[in-house]
């Protein structure tokens, strides 16, 4: 079964700490053995240079682990980010279009609305598109994020299982409005959501 909304936050959160953690480790592991380089063979003690022979143990070593590490993070990204590409058979479809400078939902019975709404623990399947430059549907609380290319249908889904009103933006700078692409998504329960969207 799709993990609701909470459960793709955690795994999100997770992930980046990982990615922040790895990097650290990283970090901090060049940044000690460059110090110990410069003061072990500093040129006061090594004034006259010596050509180093190839480690064939070393070099294995310092490639062999960059590439675990880097595929760690992309196998524990991956899985995460495919998520939003699950779409339940029971999904209810929105069409979300991205234009300069707002965001305009289609809901299943032809009902438009320039603020979205959704109904709570229900599966949602977004498709997605622009009408002019390249957008990008981002709803930070929900750590959901999907470009919109003109031209191009794309789409995500999940399941929304909190209420409240959580903001949309554009992540994509789209020109000059951009900075005023903001908007709202309001997670409501399934009755009031069937009473709204059946309002013409």
């Amino acid at each position: 079964m799709k993990q609701g909304i909470s459960d793709y936050i955690q795994s999100v959160d997770s992930v980046f700490i990982l990615i922040v953690a790895i990097s650290a480790v990283i970090l901090i592991g060049v940044t000690v053995v460059m110090i110990y380089f410069v003061i072990k063979y500093n040129r006061k003690r090594h004034p006259q240079a010596v050509n180093i022979e190839g480690n064939v143990a070393l070099e294995i070593t310092w490639i062999a682990i960059p590439v675990v590490l880097v595929l760690t993070m992309f196998y524990f990204g991956f899985s995460t980010f495919k998520e939003l590409r699950i779409i339940p058979d029971n999904a209810y479809t929105i069409k979300v279009t991205g234009q300069m400078w707002k965001w305009n939902f289609a809901y299943q019975n032809g009902k438009r609305s320039d603020t979205l709404y959704v109904p709570v623990n229900k599966p949602l399947k977004l498709v997605l598109t622009s009408l002019d430059v390249n957008h990008s549907f981002y709803i930070p609380s929900f750590r959901i994020k999907e470009d919109l290319v003109f031209g191009k249908e794309t789409y995500l889904a999940f399941i929304p299982d909190k209420i409240g009103s959580y903001e949309i933006t554009c992540a994509e700078y789209c020109g000059l409005n951009h900075s005023y692409m903001y908007n709202k998504i309001n997670v409501i329960p399934q009755d009031k959501f069937e009473e709204w969207v059946a309002k013409k």
